[in-house]
């Protein structure tokens, strides 16, 4: 029988001991194995990767135990063992996350808990970024130094660096961003990215994140009643962008900040871009109206790219509508996003964006939106002009749609059938 012993120290529970006590052969990660009451005749594996040493080992006719750090079943190799087919027994140790938030004297059913291994550190720094109590599971080339480069000194955070806890060499250390980046670091196994003051929290129901936004595609009177997108237009770009945890969203030009903030409501990382000074006052405000985090850079994105963190989704608002657009877009898209949104009065503005995607490897696509409300006047005048929304994707194939653009990409989207006396209600 296989089983999977998590440890985080010298001493083992009563059946974690016997697991190891029987077994034929024990197989650990370096200064795991050390201490353990193993049988005399039994067979001992030091190894970095435990799993891969199971290849050849019976465990159908022998006992075979394998010893990890914490709990298995979290971010460990339960997964990878029971996709390979294994049925183990687990006894899991205290988990790291507990552990360190427990040096640390706070509670954690409302932390973040994420993993920077295997090339996600992006990702759990624009968790960290957008997130008040996040614990960062540490790697190779993902650790405390990283983090806080990454951070550090636009997101104003404290570090809590767990080292071998539990182990001979433990150490707990609190350290701002900046020194994290020069000291020496001692297998870091956990990192705690704290806001400090929010790092207490607030009481809930489910552990980690909060639940995602009752509603979105606010009214525009959540935004100060300014300049920015209305909310059908601001849902269909939302829709486009796909906000997630882990996603850095740049907002740019949008006005009033709205796209930005609703973005932060899901849960992403934040950047707002504006080049107007009443425009970025106005965005703070709005920010600070929500409770959300959202950085501000105050500039043309043309020139301030270089220095933002890397995006996965952009949006570019009605403020480079003009001869700027294609230009701005450009710049963006050469950075790569999965996804950029832009919007624009008109389809003679549409096109050169259109364009601008193309070249850049997008399935590039746009629609002209315009929903009147049923209680809204009937003159024509009156009825809120229409907008064009134009977006890319990347690695989306555009099904029914040639490779090369030789038909018109805007397209009207038909009002709803009804009496023909009615105004006019389109659908996005």
């Amino acid at each position: 029988m296989l089983t999977v012993v998590g440890r985080t120290g010298p001493s083992l529970g009563e059946a974690a001991r016997a697991a190891v006590e029987s077994a034929a052969v024990v197989i650990g990660e370096p200064g795991r194995l050390d201490g353990l009451p193993s049988a005399p005749d039994a067979e001992t594996v030091v190894t970095d990767d435990p799993v891969d040493a199971l290849q050849g080992v019976d465990v159908t006719d022998q006992d075979v135990v394998l010893v990890v750090d914490g709990d298995p079943g979290c971010f460990g190799v339960l997964r990878v063992l029971l996709e390979k087919g294994h049925a183990p027994e687990v006894v899991p140790a205290v988990p790291l996350v507990a552990r360190a938030f427990a040096q640390a004297g706070l509670p954690w059913d409302d932390a973040m808990v994420v993993s920077a291994r295997d090339g996600h550190l992006r990702q759990a720094v624009n968790v960290c970024r957008a997130h008040p109590k996040v614990a960062v599971l540490t790697g190779p080339g993902a650790g405390p130094a990283e983090l806080a480069r990454a951070l550090f000194p636009v997101t104003p955070r404290s570090f809590i660096v767990c080292e071998d806890l539990d182990g001979p060499r433990e150490r707990v250390v609190y350290v701002r961003p900046a020194e994290a980046t020069t000291r020496p670091w001692n297998d870091p196994n956990v990192v705690l990215v704290l806001d400090n003051r929010h790092a207490l929290g607030e009481p809930t129901w489910i552990a980690g994140a909060a639940p995602g936004p009752a509603g979105w595609a606010l009214p525009a009177d959540a935004f100060g009643g300014g300049d920015g997108l209305r909310p059908d237009v601001r849902a269909f770009v939302l829709a486009k962008l796909g906000p997630r945890v882990g996603d850095m969203v740049w907002d740019v030009e949008s006005g009033d900040g709205s796209v930005g903030i609703e973005c932060a409501r899901f849960g992403a990382a934040v950047v707002a871009v504006d080049r107007d000074y009443a425009a970025c006052e106005r965005i703070r405000a709005n920010v600070r109206r929500h409770g959300v985090k959202v950085a501000m850079a105050s500039g043309d994105v043309r020139s301030t790219a270089g220095h933002l963190p890397e995006p996965d989704a952009v949006f570019v608002g009605p403020g480079f509508a003009g001869p700027g657009g294609p230009d701005a877009v450009r710049v963006c898209a050469a950075l790569d996003p999965a996804r950029l949104v832009a919007v624009v009065p008109d389809a003679a503005m549409a096109e050169p964006l259109l364009d601008v995607l193309v070249e850049h490897g997008y399935t590039a696509a746009a629609v002209r939106l315009q929903a009147t409300p049923l209680t809204a006047p009937t003159e024509p005048s009156d009825a809120p002009a229409p907008v064009i929304v134009v977006w890319g994707e990347r690695d989306v194939p555009a099904p029914g749609r040639p490779a090369s653009r030789t038909i018109r990409p805007v397209e009207t989207i038909p009002a709803l059938p009804g009496d023909p006396d009615d105004p006019p209600v389109q659908r996005t």
